[in-house]
Formats: structure tokens, C-alpha cells, sequence
């Protein structure tokens, strides 16, 4: 939910955090903070709004230091305000803090340090992290200052409960920082002379492509030519590098305008990046063989948002082609609900960033009750990857707007790929259509690519539609979650008001919202539900909605006399469709969100990794 940014080196800290900042925009944006190790003492310039404000106030006070720690915010305790945003410092403001995360005792914690004789200036809960170390350092003894300090952050570690990571910085410790991380994403950035603690790599990719993963309840202390981890008792642990095959341009949006739209573009090249993993083993990736995978006679899959509608999709896969009966369920619900706990189970939780707190909870939850976990994830060494048996990578590279788009089609893909190793191992389907469907995964990015060229007649369909107030979208079969993910994009950015159904649905109720000029799109390739999505189309139209087809090339003709716009997009196998079908209704959304001057990239009220529950 919000972004960290440390740093050590030999060089002035300031350019380096707001240089981050900027690139973890998109965990959080209602205010900004800095705080520089300046000659002993520590300064810190906050302000309210985007990295933008502050970049302003720290040109006016000119901070300089070789170590510094940056946050960006997205609020959980307290409104959006400069008193709120971090870092935040205790009594002696020696000491500053920042947090990604929820502490779940910080009241309990915070009447006992204010009966102690601290004073709180904010209404964080972040504020208690730091009087609970000074108030832990009085009492801490050691040899030397860092050792001191290593030492009270590891007791509050253990007095502190909930999500959170946590960034450290104290004045007499110069060219230090301690961070320690507990359900909640934390990496470390290997420099030349430099170290980098920050939430997402893309905050430190410009000048490292080496990183460290923290498991969780361990501690890194970064100084200029050292970074030492502790593990959950504090001994040194050795990690091992790892390798960012991203690259800077990569990270950033490449000459687009905005990030969604670059990733719309990028989708082509995910697939094809995705579909290396397809090719692997899947027993291997579960730690298992073939036999094992035979014996599974149930799937859970879990996830939330837009993995959710991947998920959805993923039930007509994995029942469809590896016969295995498949709930699909949101990662709030799952934790909560009483679940069966029926041998051979295997729960499939789905995250772009891995780091979701619900769908973490929900896979803690069916690891409890003996299940196998997979993860389908983009981000390498993050928590969900970590906890699950096995991980399906979607190799999307970062994926930086806050409306998923490329993830989202290769959640899609990867969840096609995992049905249809099912199938083979199991039997379910023959070699023969093994083969089949190994072709069509492989013509895939290809067909994406001329996908992708739809956008300038999307565009221009927007013209004539973007001052409505309601949209519907319908689907049916695979293309069903398609029609709920073209509602939710067209939410998340235009602020719209947006519905999908299933198109045997609408007329137990749904058709009732229809009136003269709203827009309808309907999903209607040239499948074994064509005529009955014809009807549909036709039962809209006779109510006034401005329908819009989306089809191939095949059902084109018979589209046009039912809608008022055709799109076409190329034809692939019926249950592959969904991939590609999408693209147009990520295209609206954009260009909708565009005409009517919403922030595309960082929509209202929302984050790209929801971090806590």
C-alpha cells in the first residue's frame, strides 16, 4: 500500500529517494516524505499530495546526506495530511521511521508508551514503531551504537503484531539503515558503494539489477560496501542474489503516455515470455510427479480483483480439460468460509505482485488444511512465491499502472497452460489434442500482436460513447469473466458506472437498466454460443441500447446486422478466446478514462498491491 526508499552510499541520498519515489508512485500518493542524515542531525521535508509537492519543498530546503529514507503514502490510519506522512520520528528526533503495512496492537502499545511520557504528533500507527525503539533503546545494552540499534529493532520486532515493513535510520549510527520485514514485500538493491531498501525493485533499478529477498521476521542492515541479513533469531544469514532481467526502460513507460496503455502494448511479448514457463514441467513446479497429479480430485483457485476473473476462467480450463471439479473463490471469502478439507486438493492463488494480503491469508488458510499451493505470480522472490509449493511466474515484467492489463491476459494464459498439463498427466484429453492446444498457446502472441492494432478504431468509438453514465458488458462461457473484467476496468479508471452479466442472465432482471443510448458490449466470437449471443445483441437492441459486437472474423457478418459496431478480433481456439477478447475492453477503458481527464495510472481510492486486509 505504500512505498519505501533508503539509501547508503558515498553520494548525496536526495536524488536517489525522490528518484524512487517516483517509480513507487503507485503503492500510494496522498502524501510524501524525506528524511537526509545532514551533519549528525536528521532533516526531514514531508508534504501532502503527490512526490511532486515534495520534490518542490526539498528544492526550497536543499537536504544533502550520503543516507536517507523516502516513503510514499497511501493512507490507513489517519486522513492524507504532513502530520500523518512519514518518516516519522520520536521524542528526541534522533530517530525516523517508515512502514508499509498495519501494525494490529499499535493502540495498546501507544497508551503504554505515552504513559512512559512519549508524545504523538500524528494518528498513525507508524508513529508507535518509532518511540517503541528509542523507548527500547534505553534500555538495550552493547558494546557500540550500531550494535545498539540492531538490537532494539529486533525487541520491537517482536513486541510490534500485524503486516508491516519497516525502514529505520538513527543519527548516531551514520551510514546505516536497518529494515525488517513481516508480511509485507521488502527488497534490498545491490550497488557499487551504494545499497538501496525499498518495497518494489523498479524504486532502485536505474542503478542496481541485483537484489535480495527477505523472508519474513528477518532484518537487512545496509551500510555503504555491506549488507548483512539476520534471520527470525539473529544469526547472519547468507542470501543469495538474484538477477532482475528487467532494465530501465522496461520499468518506465517506454514513450507512451501513460503506463496502462504501454502495457496493453506490452502483451505480445508477456505471452511469448510467459509461455517459456508454460513449457516446463508442471509436477516439477509442485515439487511432485505425474502420479501425484493423477491422484487430484480437487481445485481451489484463489485470488482477488482482477486474478479473480482470471481465476473465473480458469474453472472452464481446468474442469473442461483436466476434469478435475474447480471453485473459484474471492481470497476475503475463502478465509473466512468453512472449507472441506478433502484429500488430493490443490489451491492455485493468483497475484500480480504476490504480496496481496487476502489471497497471502487465504493460501496460509489451505495450507493448514493439507492442500497443495500453487502460485500464479509475476514478481520473483515475493511472499506468495515463498509460502506456495510451487510458482507458475508469469514473466510479465513490472507491471506499474494500477488497472492490471498484461498480467491479467497472462494469468489467463498460464492457467490455459496448467489445464492442459493437467489434462495430458491425468488423461483426460488425448495426445492428439494435447497437440492442438500446445499449437495454440504457441500462435498466441502472435495473434496478440495483431490485437493490438485495434486501438485507433476503439478510439474513435469512444468519441461517440464516453459521456455515458452506464455501461454493460455480456458474455457467456469462458467469455462471461471477460465481460466482469470489462466492467471493472472501465471502473477502475473511469469512474463510470459499469455492469458484466452473463447474457442468459439479462432477462431475469438485468435488461430492466437498459434505455435509449447505453452502450452494450457483447463478447460474441464465432463459438458454439454464437446464435443465442445473436439473441442477446438483438434483445438490447430492442430496448434502445447502442450495442457494440465484439466477434471474429467469421461471426462478423451476422454481428453487423444485430449491432450497431463491429470489432473483430482474430480467431484462435474457442477456449483461448478470452485472451484476446479482452484487449478492446482494455482499450475502452483507457480511452474513456482519457476523454473525461481521469489520473489513468493512479486512479482514486486505490493501490496496486493491497498490502493489508
Amino acid at each position: 500500500m505504500c512505498g519505501i526508499i533508503g539509501y547508503v552510499g558515498k553520494n548525496n541520498s536526495v536524488p536517489y529517494i525522490i528518484d524512487g519515489l517516483k517509480k513507487l508512485e503507485y503503492r500510494g500518493y496522498d502524501s510524501a516524505g524525506i528524511s537526509i542524515l545532514q551533519e549528525g542531525k536528521i532533516v526531514t521535508v514531508r508534504a501532502v499530495g503527490k512526490v511532486a509537492e515534495l520534490e518542490k519543498a526539498a528544492l526550497q530546503s536543499r537536504p544533502q546526506g550520503n543516507t536517507g529514507l523516502g516513503h510514499t503514502r497511501w493512507a490507513t490510519h489517519g486522513k492524507p495530511s504532513e502530520e500523518n506522512s512519514h518518516p516519522h520520528r520520536d521524542c528526541s528526533g534522533e530517530l525516523v521511521v517508515v512502514h508499509n503495512g498495519i501494525i494490529e496492537n499499535y493502540l495498546t502499545l501507544r497508551d503504554k508508551l505515552t504513559q512512559l511520557g512519549h508524545r504523538f504528533r500524528s494518528e498513525t500507527d507508524t508513529e508507535v514503531i518509532a518511540h517503541l525503539i528509542e523507548e527500547n533503546l534505553k534500555h538495550t545494552r552493547a558494546s557500540n551504537d550500531e550494535d545498539k540499534l540492531i538490537k532494539a529493532v529486533q525487541k520491537t520486532n517482536v513486541q510490534i503484531a500485524g503486516a508491516f515493513a519497516i525502514g529505520v535510520m538513527w543519527a548516531r549510527t551514520p551510514g546505516m539503515l536497518v529494515g525488517v520485514k513481516t508480511q509485507s514485500p521488502l527488497v534490498v538493491g545491490l550497488g557499487k558503494k551504494e545499497n538501496f531498501l525499498a518495497s518494489d525493485i523498479p524504486a532502485f533499478l536505474q542503478h542496481t539489477n541485483k537484489a535480495l529477498f527477505l523472508d519474513d521476521g528477518e532484518m537487512v542492515i545496509l551500510r555503504t560496501d555491506k549488507v548483512t541479513v539476520l534471520d527470525v533469531n539473529g544469526k547472519e544469514k547468507k542470501v543469495k542474489a538474484t538477477k532482475i532481467s528487467w532494465d530501465q526502460k522496461t520499468a518506465q513507460k517506454g514513450g507512451y503516455a501513460h503506463f496502462m496503455i504501454k502495457e496493453i502494448y506490452d502483451q505480445p511479448q508477456a505471452l511469448e515470455d510467459t509461455l517459456r514457463t508454460a513449457r516446463t514441467d508442471f509436477a516439477k513446479l509442485l515439487g511432485t510427479d505425474e502420479k501425484t497429479l493423477r491422484k487430484l480430485r480437487n481445485i481451489h483457485i484463489i485470488a482477488c480483483g482482477t486474478a479473480y476473473h482470471a481465476g473465473l476462467v480458469g474453472k472452464y480450463y481446468l474442469e473442461q480439460l483436466a476434469g478435475i471439479p474447480t471453485s473459484v473463490d474471492l481470497a476475503s471469502e475463502y478465509k473466512y468460509r468453512v472449507i472441506p478439507p478433502f484429500e488430493n486438493t490443490l489451491a492455485i492463488a493468483i497475484s500480480q505482485s504476490g504480496e496481496t494480503a487476502d489471497t497471502i491469508g487465504a493460501i496460509k488458510k489451505a495450507q493448514k488444511l493439507g492442500f497443495k499451493t500453487l502460485a500464479i505470480c509475476n514478481v520473483l522472490g515475493s511472499t506468495l512465491t515463498r509460502l506456495c509449493n510451487g510458482t507458475f511466474f508469469t514473466h510479465c515484467g513490472p507491471e506499474i499502472s494500477v488497472a492490471s492489463t498484461k498480467a491479467f491476459t497472462s494469468q489467463i494464459t498460464s492457467l490455459f497452460a496448467l489445464a492442459v498439463c493437467l489434462g495430458k498427466a491425468n488423461g483426460h484429453i488425448s495426445d492428439a489434442d494435447f497437440n492442438k492446444y500446445t499449437k495454440e498457446l504457441t500462435r498466441l502472441p502472435k495473434d496478440m500482436v495483431q490485437t493490438v492494432k485495434m486501438e485507433y478504431d476503439v478510439r474513435h468509438l469512444t468519441r461517440k460513447i464516453y459521456k455515458a453514465e452506464r455501461f454493460i458488458f455480456l458474455g457467456r462461457h469462458v467469455n462471461f469473466p471477460i465481460a466482469l473484467e470489462g466492467a471493472l476496468k472501465l471502473k477502475e479508471v473511469s469512474y463510470r458506472s459499469a455492469e458484466g452479466f452473463a447474457a442468459g442472465e439479462i432477462k431475469h432482471g438485468p435488461i430492466s437498466i437498459i434505455a435509449k443510448g447505453t452502450p452494450v458490449f457483447v463478447l460474441m466470437p464465432a463459438d458454439s454460443l454464437f446464435e443465442k449471443m445473436l439473441s442477446a445483441c438483438q434483445e438490447c437492441g430492442a430496448r434502445g441500447a447502442y450495442v457494440v459486437a465484439i466477434t471474429t472474423r467469421e461471426g462478423e457478418k451476422q454481428a453487423k446486422n444485430v449491432a450497431h459496431k463491429v470489432f473483430v478480433v482474430p480467431s484462435t481456439g474457442e477456449l483461448l478466446q478470452p485472451v484476446l477478447n479482452v484487449v478492446p475492453l482494455q482499450f475502452l477503458a483507457y480511452w474513456i478514462a482519457k476523454r473525461l481527464g481521469c489520473d489513468i495510472d493512479q486512479p482514486r481510492n486505490l493501490a496496486k498491491s493491497v498490502t493489508v486486509e
